[in-house]
């Protein structure tokens, strides 16, 4: 079976599976390049780990100098009759697979993090994997979705403005286009479900449940991701109802910290660049941002993917208490915020348009980003040999 991109709008319906390959190779090479540092973590449990900043952690994690052993949670869907599976579940099984090739220690729990079954299973995990104790939880759960655990309805995250409706443009990699939208205003209910689905709140319930189970080692730390961003995407994001959960998310971090205070741990904020993964693609007004900042990045030589983002918050700025803010927060946004990145993206985005975008800014390197999350834009695979599927059912993570 040849397998090509399906795109609608800004959802891939496909990925590539050798691609998928070729991703984690191309990551795994960069974590391999890191220089080690004092204080690295040896037992850590990612809750969110197939894509994006939290797989880019659990590689920079198992394969840089930590070496350690990393147990990483998600959500994801093998092969079926309904497709030939998510990205994340090849990105599962070809982590695995590389950790088992180079001595390695990482294993798979596929199943909803927000289930008590799945927690159950990463407690056994942990005792039988890393001696019954974790020193490091990444929390990077992206979803849209989450159950309530009292009634079992679901609160669902919107991406809306806060108080009054925004314009601005967004991209459509399916049409290749720029597009005018508007944001009416969140309600009270959808502000209120955003911060239920991204706010701090799980964070905090699987902190408390790992230590009511004394799976947390002495010392234990815990990071969350989060984004700030300049003032050109403060109305859709910082003050939007991503800003608000992102806030709650800010203030969970002190009462986790009140939590760890007697095993002397500690919870971080990791506040990372803007980058192109599966869940920034959805915020409409950031991706005109994402394609000037790029340009721009690049042409600086300060352009950072995931796993260059990761690989410098835990070899460079983990155990350096300079490298935060007046906020205590982890500051790896730093390059982007700098005066003269942000001047030239502004000028940018002053002349950029619908009918000038490809040419004004970086589209052929954020569509490639896009392209590469599901395992397609890789050089070294060729895309017109055909697939093994019957060999591809017999992976599993």
């Amino acid at each position: 079976m040849i397998i090509q991109p399906q795109i609608q709008g800004v959802v891939a319906r496909s990925c590539h599976p050798i691609g998928c390959k070729a991703a984690i190779d191309e990551q795994i090479r960069h974590a391999q390049l890191q220089q080690t540092t004092p204080g690295l973590p040896k037992n850590v449990l990612v809750l969110g780990a197939s894509s994006g900043f939290g797989l880019a952690s659990r590689i920079a994690l198992t394969f840089g100098p930590a070496n350690a052993s990393t147990i990483g949670v998600s959500f994801e869907r093998g092969i079926s009759d309904k497709g030939i599976g998510s990205a994340g579940w090849y990105n599962n099984i070809y982590v695995k697979d590389a950790a088992e090739k180079a001595g390695l220690i990482t294993s798979n729990i596929v199943g909803d993090a927000f289930s008590e079954q799945t927690r159950q299973t990463v407690a056994d995990a942990i005792r039988t994997q890393c001696g019954g104790k974790v020193d490091l939880v990444v929390y990077s759960l992206a979803t849209g979705v989450r159950p309530n655990p009292e009634t079992g309805e679901f609160w669902r995250s919107s991406i809306k403005p806060v108080g009054e409706s925004v314009e601005g443009y967004s991209i459509n990699f399916e049409s290749n286009s720029l597009n005018q939208v508007t944001l009416s205003a969140a309600s009270d209910q959808e502000i209120n479900d955003t911060v239920k689905v991204m706010g701090g709140e799980d964070w905090l319930s699987w902190m408390q449940f790992l230590q009511d189970n004394a799976l947390l080692a002495e010392g234990c730390r815990t990071v969350a991701y989060s984004y700030i961003g300049p003032e050109h995407t403060h109305a859709i994001y910082h003050k939007g109802t991503l800003g608000l959960a992102k806030t709650h998310l800010h203030q969970t971090r002190h009462d986790i910290d009140a939590l760890l205070s007697g095993i002397h741990g500690k919870a971080d904020i990791a506040v990372c660049k803007a980058l192109v993964t599966k869940a920034s693609v959805f915020i409409p007004g950031l991706t005109p941002y994402l394609l000037a900042l790029y340009r721009v990045m690049k042409a600086k030589g300060l352009q950072e993917g995931c796993i260059e983002q990761m690989d410098r918050l835990f070899y460079q700025k983990w155990n350096d208490d300079n490298n935060r803010d007046n906020e205590g927060l982890i500051r790896i946004d730093d390059w982007e915020l700098q005066q003269d990145v942000q001047d030239e993206v502004s000028a940018i985005l002053a002349e950029m348009t619908p009918e000038n975008f490809e040419q004004m800014a970086d589209y052929k390197g954020v569509l490639n980003d896009f392209l590469k999350l599901n395992g397609f834009g890789y050089s070294d695979v060729d895309y017109q040999a055909p697939v093994d599927i019957e060999q591809l059912k017999t992976l599993v993570p």
